[in-house]
């Protein structure tokens, strides 16, 4: 094992070794011509290959051949890898397979500017009766971190379509909450909403980010759903109505 750790531990051989296994059998010239060493280099580096047994040398005429060996690998294998691979990759499958379905999950991100202060912006987010207005559901909460939310019909049932959790909440600038199911608990892959107020020069930047949307579904619904939102915030803050009829209409999820 002594002589095959020190033949792979130089990276010139194991091109040679990858070279061969592409295409077994060649010529001292053909390996060269793959290199850009010079034949004495490449002999050297053959030799030790041969030394630890990963390949095989056989001479046709004045042409040596080279070939492949891969039973001292497969014995490395067999002795250093396999007695360890299976929990430990096994491990590595399932910790790769989630980091693939998380950034699998679709995000939405939304950004509109308002004719507004940022005390006014937060307060469109937060109040039941203006929420209530452009919204055509009333968001319910007493708004500090923990506190449940609710996603509440105007059409006086008390009925909620939606909810969560309020996670984050920094006065005017920053209100983090999940939004899924009313009452349902805060988990780390809920669907998250991040509303962000930043004054920008007299105007107001509003940001809307929203993550971990289990279906591509869900993110069509949510691309047609928070421009429409936004767009009647923004209206009913600079106009003080909120826009006619349009040819749209706010998920019921959102």
């Amino acid at each position: 094992m002594d002589l095959v750790f020190k033949a792979l531990a130089d990276p010139t051989r194991r091109r040679l070794l990858d070279s061969l296994r592409e295409e077994d059998g060649q010529t001292l010239g053909r390996l060269c011509s793959r290199l850009a060493m010079t034949r004495q280099s490449v002999t050297q580096h053959l030799e030790v290959l041969r030394e630890a047994n990963l390949i095989s040398v056989v001479r046709r005429g004045r042409e040596r051949w080279h070939y492949l060996n891969p039973v001292p690998i497969h014995e490395l294998q067999q002795r250093w890898i396999a007695p360890f691979e299976q929990p430990r990759l096994g491990v590595l499958e399932a910790i790769r397979r989630q980091a693939e379905e998380t950034r699998m999950k679709p995000d939405f991100v939304y950004v509109t500017y308002i004719h507004a202060t940022p005390e006014r912006v937060w307060e469109a987010l937060t109040d039941a009766d203006l929420t209530g207005a452009y919204w055509g559901h009333s968001n319910v909460s007493d708004w500090r971190p923990g506190s449940p939310w609710e996603h509440r019909r105007v059409d006086g049932s008390g009925v909620a379509d939606a909810g969560g959790v309020v996670l984050e909440v920094e006065p005017p600038r920053r209100l983090v909450m999940t939004f899924g199911e009313a009452g349902a608990a805060a988990r780390p892959d809920s669907s998250t909403v991040t509303f962000l107020v930043e004054p920008y020069h007299d105007i107001v930047r509003l940001t809307v980010t929203h993550v971990n949307l289990a279906t591509d579904d869900d993110l069509a619904a949510v691309s047609l759903g928070w421009p429409a939102v936004m767009a009647n915030l923004k209206s009913l803050l600079e106009t003080g109505r909120v826009l006619p009829q349009a040819p749209w209409e706010v998920p019921a999820s959102l």
